[in-house]
Order: C-alpha cells, then sequence, then structure tokens
C-alpha cells in the first residue's frame, strides 16, 4: 500500500510539471514580455474608450491565470472604469485552472471560456445600462459589514498590501541558489515544453515510469526535477528574490523581471496541480469513492455546485476542480458554471480596499453561472470526459 501511494504521489507531481507548468510559464512569461513591450498601454486605451471597457475588461480577464484581470482592479478603485468593467472582468476571468484545462482537456476549455466570455460581456454592459438592481444588492451587503463604497466609486487608490510586492531578504546562500535554480528551472520549462508538445502530438500515450535517456525516461526525469525546483521557488525562493505574490498582476520593469515573476507565478500553479491530483488520486484510493457516479447522481447540484466553489477567492480550489473534470469526475455543466463564476486571485486587490464592492462583484459573476451551468446539464446532461486529451 505504502509503494503504491508513493507511486501516485511520483506520478501525480511528474505529469503537473510536464503536461501542465511548462504550458503555463510559455503562458504567463508572453503577458509579462506583452506588459512590459507596451510599457502597460492596453491600460491607457481601457481609461480612454468608456464605451469599448466591458468588452475589454472580459478580454483581458479572458487571459489564462488572473495578471489580465488583476489589472483592472486599480483602474476601479480609482474611478478609471465602470462597475460594469469589474464584473465583466472577473466574469470572464480564466485563473490559473485555465492553464490546467487547455492542456488537458483544450476542447473544454474553448468552450466553456467561450461561454464565460459571452456571459461577461452581457453582464457588464446590462449592469452599466440598467443597473440591474446592484444598489439593492449593495445595500444588503453593506448591511452585514461595514465597507467603503460598492457598487460606485467617487476615486481611492489601492493600499499597499493590496498587490505588495515582496522585496525579498540577501541571504549569502540562499539568495545566489535561488538565482541559480530560477535559471535551471527554465531549462527544465523548455524541457517540459519540447516533451508535452512531442506528448500531446502522439495522442496523450501511457508514459512509463522510468528513468533513462529515453522519451519515457526523460519525462520523469524532467517532471521530477522541475516539480521540485517549484515546490523550492514557491516555498522558500519567494523569500529571497524580489517578487510580486502570486496572482498579483503589473508590468514588468524588465526582460528578467517578467521571465522571474512567470516562474515563481507558474510554480504557484504546480504546488496546486499537484495538490489537486493527489486530493483526488488519494481520495479515491483510500475510499474507492466514485466521483464521477457521484456527480452524474447529483444531477443539477453539479453545476450548482461549481458556480458555489467560484465563489472562493483565489485559483487554488479552481485549479481542483478543473484537475476533477481532467479526471472526469465532475460534468462539464459544472465545469462551465465555475468558469463564470470564478474570481481568481483578482478578487484579492478589491477586497483589500472595498469589501462590499468585491462581495456585490462576486454575487453578480454567480448569477450567469447559475443560469449557463443549470440550462447546459438540463439540454446536454452531465457531459463527463467532453474534450479531454
Amino acid at each position: 500500500m505504502a509503494l503504491e501511494l508513493l507511486d501516485i504521489f511520483l506520478v501525480s507531481a511528474r505529469d503537473a510539471y510536464v503536461q501542465v507548468s511548462a504550458f503555463v510559464a510559455v503562458t504567463v512569461v508572453a503577458f509579462g514580455l506583452l506588459q512590459y513591450w507596451t510599457r502597460g498601454a492596453l491600460v491607457e486605451r481601457l481609461e480612454e474608450n468608456e464605451r469599448l471597457q466591458p468588452l475589454v475588461g472580459a478580454l483581458l480577464g479572458l487571459t489564462p491565470g488572473c495578471g489580465g484581470a488583476i489589472v483592472v482592479m486599480p483602474l476601479y478603485l480609482r474611478g478609471s472604469v465602470s462597475f460594469g468593467t469589474v464584473v465583466a472582468t472577473l466574469a470572464a476571468t480564466a485563473g490559473d485552472s485555465a492553464f490546467v484545462i487547455l492542456a488537458l482537456a483544450p476542447e473544454a476549455a474553448l468552450y466553456a471560456y467561450a461561454l464565460a466570455f459571452l456571459s461577461a460581456i452581457l453582464t457588464g454592459y446590462a449592469i452599466d445600462r440598467w443597473g440591474m438592481g446592484v444598489s439593492r444588492v449593495d445595500s444588503a451587503v453593506a448591511r452585514l459589514q461595514p465597507a467603503t463604497d460598492g457598487g460606485t466609486t467617487d476615486g481611492g487608490t489601492v493600499h499597499a498590501d493590496a498587490c505588495e510586492v515582496n522585496p525579498g531578504r540577501d541571504h549569502r546562500l540562499l539568495t545566489p541558489l535561488t538565482h541559480a535554480l530560477h535559471a535551471a528551472w527554465w531549462v527544465l520549462a523548455l524541457a517540459a515544453l519540447a516533451l508535452g508538445v512531442t506528448y500531446l502530438l502522439a495522442g496523450a500515450p501511457a508514459v512509463a515510469f522510468t528513468f533513462g535517456l529515453g522519451f519515457d525516461g526523460l519525462f520523469t526525469v524532467v517532471g521530477l526535477a522541475g516539480t521540485a525546483v517549484s515546490v523550492y521557488l514557491y516555498a522558500i525562493g519567494r523569500r529571497f528574490v524580489r517578487s510580486s505574490p502570486p496572482g498579483r498582476g503589473g508590468t514588468a520593469s524588465s526582460r528578467y523581471e517578467a521571465f522571474r515573476h512567470a516562474a515563481f507565478e507558474t510554480s504557484f500553479v504546480t504546488v496546486w496541480v499537484v495538490a489537486g491530483y493527489l486530493a483526488y488520486e488519494y481520495g479515491v484510493a483510500a475510499t474507492g469513492f466514485d466521483v464521477q457516479a457521484a456527480a452524474a447522481a447529483a444531477g443539477l447540484l453539479a453545476p450548482i455546485g461549481g458556480a458555489i466553489v467560484g465563489l472562493i477567492p483565489g485559483c487554488g480550489p479552481q485549479i481542483v476542480l478543473a484537475t476533477a473534470y481532467a479526471e472526469g469526475a465532475i460534468p462539464f455543466s459544472a465545469l462551465a458554471a465555475n468558469a463564470v463564476s470564478q474570481d481568481g486571485d483578482a478578487l484579492f486587490p478589491l477586497i483589500a480596499v472595498d469589501k462590499t464592492a468585491a462581495v456585490v462583484a462576486s454575487i453578480y459573476t454567480t448569477l450567469p453561472a447559475l443560469v449557463v451551468g443549470v440550462v447546459l446539464h438540463a439540454l446536454y446532461g452531465p457531459m463527463f470526459g467532453f474534450g479531454v486529451v
């Protein structure tokens, strides 16, 4: 039994890095470099075009990860964009769980995030045009907790702790070690990307857990090494180099900073993907519980549950849910509902300054999520494994 549990752990650690992390790294660094090269020009255009704000906000939210969505939150807090833009951005937010679905179920990702994007645009423009009862929800939430503003804003700035950058502590051993491992991490990421693309082009075959210079051996060595370095960067290394907290966006001041942020962001995703794999595999191994059968028996409660999970701020729970979908444990309707309702890490800057606005925005991203999930389930059924590679 102990050997079986160890095998599950090692295979999960290997697969998480090669099948997911390498693709995450490419996407995050591409967005970071784009922000660096344009010097945040996209943000300036967004502020200048009020009619396009919900549409552009939804497009920013749709970018995998939370960086694009986080760009919008400070703009709302200083009165540059509308509340409908905030809701559209959050409703379209793909979060870090998008990397899991894009890597393991690309067709499902295409449909789920297309539905999220459409729902986001409709909801955002409806709020800006008709209000959609925002003031009433705002007032109801205000009775539960004191807050600043809510559905409307008259300006303000983001507190330092909302998007604080870790300056890093100098350590004569761990600081240079972290920089060296950061460089090694990118070498492993490029190798994993080549292995991951080859794996997908071959039709995602079973990969033996073995060590060597063949494809299976390199798949194992690179995967385990990459995950090990990712755990170090996430748990220890980020304390000894300058870095933004996971999920915090912004414009990098240099190419190196863009690469460094991408490595730390991807390391965060890697840790959560491994946790998601292990939670599912160990849970099944320990209990013999048939998650798919339970989700099928849940009926319409499955998409409702997916929408409710999306209410939890941050990307960790959403990554676990995405992993469960890739494993065939939950239906597509639950995945789609979660894609609309989840706000990812983009909600944290808003929570830090305007809790009422954050709660109201979460409510208004959950409502279309429930509609999308329930309608999909009613029309097409559970659709387990739809689009999984």
